[in-house]
């Protein structure tokens, strides 16, 4: 499918962006579903089935929804594509910055080993050597 250059950078910028890619299989959609894209749906799903041939990109399929995710090729690919320097990498690579978990644990407000199936300990296996 032909599509037109500046579409075709428009999608590719912000699936660069952001790493994912999500997009509704409706193939007679006027436009995607992003208000940053002003694509129509079928030229996005298309390029991005172009990507996912040369290995750049994975996709899940669920509930007629297609989900995007670049590969480490891909970041390669779309790096040279649009001309970015290598420091420059999607949302989904970025570290952020979260507090540690409250109180130097994570089980939150749990007490430490409780719950769940003990081995040994407490537990009755008396019932398997019951003579019927």
């Amino acid at each position: 499918m032909l599509v037109p250059k500046q579409n075709r950078m428009t999608v590719y910028k912000y699936l660069f962006k952001e790493g994912v890619m999500v997009a509704k299989k409706d193939y007679k959609k006027g436009n995607h579903d992003d208000p940053e894209l002003d694509v129509p749906n079928l030229q996005v799903i298309k390029l991005m089935q172009s990507l996912k041939s040369r290995g750049f990109v994975n996709e899940r399929f669920n509930w007629n929804w297609y989900y995007y995710y670049l590969t480490n090729e891909g970041i390669d690919y779309l790096q040279k594509f649009l001309n970015l320097p290598s420091d420059v990498v999607p949302a989904t690579l970025k570290k952020t910055n979260r507090p540690a978990f409250p109180g130097g644990r994570a089980g939150g407000d749990r007490p430490a080993g409780r719950g769940g199936f003990s081995r040994g300990e407490g537990r009755d296996d008396g019932y398997r050597r019951g003579g019927y």
